[in-house]
């Protein structure tokens, strides 16, 4: 008989159960983790309006019989993931909004736009400023502060490249006449409204609101905050003055926030039943666009745009862009007047972006 031969089944060997398996035990006694993550098929849809030290306040059932508000945080996978007023947002927990309860924010849905800004013209890293607005009131004062065309000229560029439609509103008429800083714009056919003492026009400026998501921007000190606790009279955001040594505004909102406007019969505004948004954020005496496609600009100007499909590749249409068509265009006259003016205006947005 060989050594190799054996009396034993030759399947003993292999005769195992579970309780000869050795597992290490976990010291810390919680569940592995798992890059699985629940679909969270109850989920109410909600939008944000704020953000406070980490707790979000987001709108649940908007326009409902069972409107409410919850204060809401982000759930753990969206740590790396920021969420701006106006973001619609996926919600579970408790979403009765009821007091000391708390819901949690587990998705971000597709945003329409985004405005974005950066630290300075070098810095491509945006910070976002507000989600799903279609349009931007850039509100400037006629004086006190001076008001700043490179500013107003930087909102625009941010506002064409997010695909939002800008709207200007000029406080203080009362101490300067406008006029000379609104002619840097007529080319650009952008509603405008005038705000002097004693005559804001909220009737207008609440009409061109209706139906709309509108962020505010604006210098601080030029009235943004007077204006819009007249346009939403519970909205109490604090208003401050100009330091008359430096000129600037003081910054009074700290934070931004989304508010509802209506309008009709009974309500502060008056005019035609309606509804609309307004976002404001706080004053900002700085607008980096390192983050902008020059290209978006461009195409925000439609006339201009399809002109220039005819200019060499890599044309800057800059003034002095050799072979631009645009300037074969206004040689020719078939720009017009409105037309040059919109091709400078155009190119004033290029050059500052540049």
């Amino acid at each position: 008989m060989s050594w190799w031969d054996t009396d034993d089944d030759e399947d003993d060997e292999y005769d195992l159960d579970e309780s000869d398996v050795r597992v290490r035990p976990n010291p810390k006694a919680n569940r592995p983790r798992t890059k699985v993550r629940p679909e969270h098929a109850d989920a109410v849809i909600g939008r944000v309006l704020g953000v406070d030290r980490g707790r979000y306040a987001v709108l649940v059932d908007a326009d409902a019989d069972d409107e409410h508000e919850v204060t809401a945080t982000r759930a753990r996978e969206l740590r790396r993931n920021a969420i701006a007023t106006g973001d619609s947002v996926d919600v579970v927990g408790d979403t009765t909004g009821d007091e000391g309860t708390l819901a949690r924010i587990v998705r971000v849905r597709e945003r329409s736009t985004l405005l974005r800004r950066s630290a300075d013209d070098t810095d491509r890293v945006e910070r976002v400023i507000v989600a799903n607005a279609d349009q931007l009131l850039i509100v400037v004062a006629a004086a006190d502060p001076e008001p700043r065309t490179r500013l107003v000229d930087r909102y625009l560029v941010a506002a064409y490249d997010a695909g939002i439609r800008p709207l200007l509103c000029v406080t203080k008429a009362d101490l300067a006449d406008p006029a000379p800083f609104l002619a840097n714009f007529a080319g650009l056919d952008i509603p405008t409204f005038t705000s002097r003492r004693g005559a804001m026009p909220l009737g207008e400026i609440a009409a061109a609101l209706v139906g709309h998501r509108t962020v505010l921007v604006g210098h601080s000190g030029v009235g943004k905050s007077t204006l819009v606790n007249a346009l939403v009279p519970s909205a109490d955001r604090a208003t401050g003055h100009v330091n008359v040594v430096t000129g600037r505004g003081r910054h009074t909102s700290s934070s931004t926030v989304s508010l509802r406007v209506e309008t009709g019969p009974g309500t502060a505004l008056g005019g035609e039943p309606g509804r609309g948004w307004v976002i404001d954020t706080p004053g900002i005496r700085s607008f980096g666009l390192g983050h902008v496609d020059p290209d978006n600009i461009l195409r925000s100007f439609t006339d201009l745009s399809e002109i220039a499909e005819g200019c060499p590749r890599g044309c800057t249409h800059l003034p002095d862009a050799p072979d631009c068509a645009l300037d074969d265009a206004v040689a020719s006259g078939r720009l017009g007047d409105i037309g040059r003016a919109r091709l400078d205006s155009l190119r004033r947005l290029l050059a500052t972006f540049a």
